[in-house]
This record gives C-alpha cells, sequence and structure tokens, in this order.
C-alpha cells in the first residue's frame, strides 16, 4: 500500500486528469471538477448498476467525506475526523485511524463532527482533526507519521472540518470558528516533515500592532476600528475550497464569513471588510498574496465564499478564457478570470431578494432589506446558503456545472445588546460561544423552503434543466464522461440522471440521507461507483427527511453487482411530550434560555423532528424532568454536549423546562 501511494504527487494526478482511472485528489483533478473520464457505464446500461459491496464506518454523525481512491485503495474518513483504509476489490477494511478528538469539546463546531476527507501524496495519508490538529499517516498501516497543532491561539474556538489537499510537496489546511468569533487563516506544512513553510491571515489583525504583510495594511483601510473587529477574530475563515493551477503557479481558497455576522457590530461605519467572502489567489510556494475578487462585500448575512470553486477553461465572447466558476451561498452563479481575478460576470442561480444583480465592476446592486437590519427580515438565500459545501462538477462535454442548490428560510435581525462573549439572550447558541450578533427567525419567514439539481450553463449563465427535491440539503454531484450525473439525497436516495436533460435513469435507497459527493474510479478493467453516507451537518442536526437510520456506510456499486444492502432501522420517533410539570409564567423566559442554548442542535420541540440529535420535544418525559441532570456535567458530554454548568443556574433549567413542555403542549393537535 505504501507503494501504491507513493507514485502520488502533483504530476501525478495531473497525468491522472486526463484518464481519471483513480480518484487521488479531493476533487479528483487539481481544478476540483468532479468531472470522470470513465465511460464504462453510461446511459444506456446504468440502470444494471448493483450493489459490489458496503462499509460500515462506524459512526452516528455526518458524514461529508469524498473518498479518495487509488490502485484500488479507499481511503475515506467519518466523523470524529476517523479515517479508514478499505480495499476496492472486496470491501474489506485494511486499516483504520482515530485521532481521539475530545468528544466533550463536539459543541465547540457551530456544523456536526463531520469531516471532508484526506489527502494522499507519496505514501503517507493527511486528516484534519476536528479539535485542529493535521495528522500524517503511513499509507500501509495507519500508523501515525508526524503531528502538528495547527491553531494560533487555544483560547478560541477553531476546528477544522475541511479536506487538506497538497500543492507541490505541501498540505495545505484552513480551519472553521467564525461564528464563535476567531481570526481564519490558511497554513502550508511540508508534507514530509510537517515543518510549517507558510501561513496567510484572511482578515487583518490588531492595527496597534504591525500587519503580517501589504494584503493586511490594505485589507485593515476596508475595517472600521471603532468596531474593535480583531476582538471577536473578523472571521473570514477558509473552512473548505481549495483549488490550484499548476500552469500558472496559483492556487486558490474561497474565505467565510464576518464574525460577527452582523457588519454593524464588527465595523460599524461600514467598509468592505478584506478578505471576508472572497476568492484570493496566493502563490504556494511563498504563500503570498497575489490577487482577490470579494463576491460579498461588506458580508452582513453569512454568506461565505468557501463553496466549491472549479477551474475551467471556457470560450466566451469568442475568447478563450481560464476561469474559475463558483456559486456560493449568496445565490448568484460568478465567473472570474483566474490569470488575475477579473471579474467578467455573475448571475443569480436563485431567487435572491439582498442584491438584485451585479455591476460591470463586478459588486452587487444591493436593494433596500440587505442593510435594515434593525428589523427582522427575510433574507434570501438565508444563512443555510443557496449552494453550501455540497460539492458540485463540470462536465466540458455538456458545457454544465451540476450544482446543489437550496433554501432553507430564516429571519435575520442585527442584535443591538450584542457584546463578545456576553451570551447576550435570545441571540441563537451566544450562551455556548456564538458571536453572531445576530437574531434569528425573531419573526417567522414567509419564503418556503427546496432543495433542487440545477444544470447550469456558465458561458450563457442559464438554467438549462432543474430536478425538484424534496427538501433542503441534498448531496454534492458527480459527472461522468458516460452522460451521467450521480447526486445522492436528504431523502436517501442515490440517484443517476442524464446529464444532457436531467432524466431520471436509475437510482437505489441508501438508509438514510446523503449530503457528501460520489466518486468512480476503475479497479481491473471495471467502474465502480461509490458514496459515503451518514446524514448530519448543521441543518441535520435538528432536521431530518427519512424514516430509518443506520451507521456512516460506504456504498459502492458495479455492473451487475449483486451484494445485499446493510439493514437500517427505523427511527424510534417518541410521543409528543406530556405530563412534565411546570410553570407557565416561565414559558417566555425559556424561550430565550433555549434559543441561546439549544435550538441549533435540538430544534423547535414538537415541531422539528430531529436529525442526528433527538428533539426533545419527543424525549422521555422523566428525561425532561430531570434535565439538570443532563445538562450539567451529564452522559452526553461524551457525545459533544456542552457541559452547562456555570452557563446556567437550576432556575434556568426550569425555564427551559416550561419552553419545552409549554411548546409540546401548544402544538398537540386538539381534539
Amino acid at each position: 500500500m505504501r507503494s501504491v501511494t507513493a507514485r502520488i504527487d502533483t504530476q501525478s494526478i495531473r497525468d491522472n486528469a486526463q484518464a481519471t482511472r483513480d480518484w487521488p485528489s479531493h476533487g479528483l483533478d487539481h481544478g476540483e471538477t468532479r468531472f470522470s473520464r470513465l465511460k464504462q457505464l453510461d446511459t444506456e446500461n446504468v440502470k444494471r448498476l448493483g450493489l459490489a459491496w458496503s462499509y460500515d464506518l462506524e459512526s452516528t454523525r455526518g458524514v461529508e467525506a469524498t473518498p479518495v481512491v487509488v490502485d484500488g485503495i479507499m481511503y475515506v474518513s467519518a466523523s470524529w475526523s476517523v479515517v479508514h483504509a478499505v480495499d476496492v476489490r472486496s470491501g474489506k477494511r485494511l486499516w483504520s485511524f482515530d485521532p481521539k478528538v475530545d468528544r466533550a469539546s463536539g459543541f465547540k463546531g457551530c456544523c456536526d463532527v463531520v469531516n471532508r476527507g484526506v489527502a494522499v501524496y507519496q505514501g503517507k495519508v493527511f486528516v484534519a482533526a476536528f479539535d485542529g490538529r493535521l495528522i500524517a499517516l503511513d499509507a500501509a498501516t495507519g500508523a501515525k507519521v508526524w503531528e502538528k497543532d495547527t491553531i494560533v491561539d487555544r483560547k478560541y474556538s477553531y476546528t477544522i472540518t475541511g479536506a487538506p489537499r497538497v500543492f507541490k510537496g505541501k498540505v495545505i489546511i484552513g480551519n472553521g470558528g467564525a461564528e464563535y468569533g476567531v481570526r481564519g487563516y490558511i497554513t502550508a506544512y511540508d508534507a514530509g516533515s510537517g515543518e510549517q513553510k507558510w501561513r496567510w491571515f484572511t482578515v487583518p489583525g490588531d492595527p496597534s500592532k504591525p500587519f503580517e504583510n501589504e494584503a493586511m495594511a490594505q485589507a485593515a483601510k476596508t475595517w472600521d476600528p471603532a468596531g474593535k473587529w480583531w476582538e471577536a477574530g473578523g472571521g473570514g475563515t477558509a473552512w473548505d475550497t481549495m483549488a490550484f493551477d499548476p500552469e500558472l503557479n496559483l492556487m486558490y481558497i474561497g474565505t467565510g464569513n464576518g464574525s460577527p455576522w452582523a457588519r454593524s457590530k464588527r465595523s460599524p461605519g461600514g467598509g468592505d471588510n478584506l478578505y471576508l467572502a472572497s476568492i484570493v489567489a496566493l502563490d504556494p510556494d511563498t504563500g503570498k498574496y497575489v490577487w482577490h475578487y470579494q463576491e460579498t462585500p461588506g458580508d452582513n448575512w453569512d454568506f461565505t465564499s468557501t463553496q466549491p470553486m472549479i477551474l475551467a477553461d471556457l470560450k466566451i465572447q469568442n475568447k478563450l478564457r481560464k476561469v474559475i466558476l463558483h456559486a456560493p451561498k449568496n445565490g448568484f452563479f460568478f465567473v472570474i478570470d483566474r490569470t488575475n481575478g477579473q471579474f467578467i460576470s455573475a448571475r443569480n442561480f436563485v431567487d435572491v431578494n439582498w442584491a438584485s444583480g451585479y455591476d460591470a465592476k463586478g459588486r452587487p446592486i444591493e436593494t433596500a432589506i440587505a442593510r435594515s437590519g434593525d428589523r427582522a427580515r427575510d433574507i434570501i438565500p438565508s444563512a443555510f446558503g443557496a449552494h453550501n459545501w455540497h460539492s458540485m462538477s463540470f462536465n466540458p462535454q455538456t458545457g454544465l456545472v451540476y450544482l446543489p442548490a437550496q433554501h432553507v428560510p430564516l429571519t435575520l435581525q442585527d442584535n443591538k445588546n450584542w457584546r463578545f462573549n456576553a451570551g447576550s439572550l435570545p441571540e441563537p447558541h451566544s450562551n455556548i460561544g456564538w458571536n453572531t450578533a445576530t437574531l434569528v427567525n425573531m419573526e417567522p419567514a414567509k419564503s418556503k423552503p427546496f432543495g433542487r439539481l440545477i444544470a447550469w450553463d456558465p458561458v450563457a449563465q442559464k438554467e438549462r434543466w432543474r430536478v425538484e427535491h424534496v427538501s433542503p440539503w441534498n448531496g454534492g454531484t458527480l459527472a461522468t464522461a458516460g452522460n451521467l450525473v450521480f447526486q445522492g439525497t436528504a431523502d436517501g436516495r442515490f440517484v443517476a440522471y442524464d446529464a444532457r436533460n436531467g432524466k431520471k435513469l436509475w437510482e437505489k435507497p441508501t438508509g438514510t440521507g446523503v449530503v457528501a459527493a460520489p466518486v468512480t474510479y476503475e479497479v481491473d478493467g471495471r467502474q465502480y461507483v461509490s458514496i459515503a453516507v451518514g446524514w448530519g451537518g448543521v441543518y441535520g442536526l435538528a432536521a431530518r427527511h427519512t424514516e430509518r437510520k443506520g451507521p456512516g456506510t460506504v456504498y459502492t456499486f458495479v455492473l451487475d453487482g449483486k451484494a445485499e444492502p446493510p439493514s437500517f432501522v427505523a427511527y424510534q420517533q417518541g410521543k409528543l411530550l406530556q405530563g412534565v410539570p411546570y410553570d407557565k409564567s416561565q414559558v417566555s423566559a425559556g424561550t430565550a434560555l433555549y434559543v441561546s442554548n439549544c435550538a441549533f442542535c435540538h430544534g423547535v420541540p414538537g415541531v422539528d423532528r430531529g436529525g442526528n440529535i433527538p428533539n426533545l420535544g419527543y424525549m422521555d418525559p422523566a428525561f425532561i424532568e430531570h434535565l439538570d441532570k443532563f445538562v450539567f456535567k451529564g452522559p452526553a458530554t461524551s457525545r459533544g454536549m456542552p457541559d452547562f454548568t456555570g452557563k446556567l443556574s437550576p432556575q434556568d433549567v426550569e425555564k427551559i423546562k416550561a419552553f419545552i413542555q409549554g411548546t409540546a403542549d401548544a402544538v398537540r393537535p386538539k381534539n
């Protein structure tokens, strides 16, 4: 196995892109196209696709990983950053590695304890652990070779959920945590030794201290120091997307939202707040800034630009352009010149109400609703994004991008009483570290949820076809030369479509909802398709769209496969909570406490059904009656739940109990 991955380097990934027999990097190739040139599977025979094997990832939280496959060996990660090596020919485990992330730290991440995958390079497998460590493993044995702590300051709630990339012998990794109040950055380490080679911060630090480089000095001019943005970090975390153009010797990163979300608090005088919500080009050898394009100046709505980008060469107005294709949270599809960051075009791929479009200079034309933060307003798309981290793919044969689009309704309002780490009621999760300076759903949203698969023409900037799904939060896509598009869905299906028109050609049940993206590869002359399944992510914590559940599972399909699928079990949804004694006069106070401590994980009692975390409106009454036994040094801290000792009083817990039972009573059907 060491020899299998020993050959993987920058050149071999470029060479593999010609035939794509392996899947050696997160997005298949350095351009992250997720387009396979394999065509043994096509629109005619895909109906014969059957299960070759399934593999138990032994996880109960979200699975967001894209597997990496080299010469018949799969490397795939599960929740809590556990890595598995699997023999593709048999589906049998070769080794697994658990980085032993402290399970009690789970609440320090906004969006589930997920991991989006690993990188392989010259005999090593690299995984970034949830707690911020970057670990190199021996590809043959899974033994640890080296480990580095990537976190600059442990007093802040930094986490990592993204997949590392390796460009020119350097392992590149960013981090998350902007909801909690951190300063974003991205770091490169030597793949052989683990030595740090460079680090680039995405936003400026304290202006009373020297800036690290000229890029930070220029960025600081776009922030208002009256807001003391550096105390809450500023945000801009580069928690997911990266790509690399070896011919231009440029790497590209997407940066995240502001910290806090509300610009009125972090930069009260306004300003673009560079380099939030931007695509930034860096020199991969030195980490030096080359250019940027800011997609959402002065981000005010959690409109990250960390969603997957794709590098492509497109003929635009009869001229071949080297471009970046990008569909970030804000609802617009961007085409940007990747040689210099020049704006080419942007068009909304879903309905939006915060901007009416982009002008010729590449700046959004904001609407009146965008900055009216003194009242609750239904911002479309919401902070869940018109497109989130779920991977898109590009087929150069059809010229189409296959994009998972969605809407999850939310209303947003600036929290005028916010102070950093002050636990301001009723700001969501502010009592357990969130710092958004934003009130959510103080009034109900009127917009409607949806999930879609969109085939988008990036030259014409136009939708060519769509598939409507039953809900938001569907998985990433894979495009192939056999004119196929594969995608998993939130309602527990794995589906193949005709890439030309969106016609459904094949589907199989997956037992539980799918959020990750599939891969395809060739072993012994046979084309396989694999997908890692496990419901979760920020939306999947509190909501679900299937009636069955099971452990995280890798499904692998091949023509005429005959394996039996694993058995999943029905969700054990309890009866609507009844009989817990409470004081009705405490429901209102309990509402604010619940929102600030519980809501984004457990949902609304009796309204939501629970995702991979249970809804408290359907718990056994004894659990709620004795809630103090669970919130103070309770057993669930071993699964990531916070210990509320010192954060809540016994009286606070009584008020939360009143809200839970009172809400269940309010939604109970009346006979």
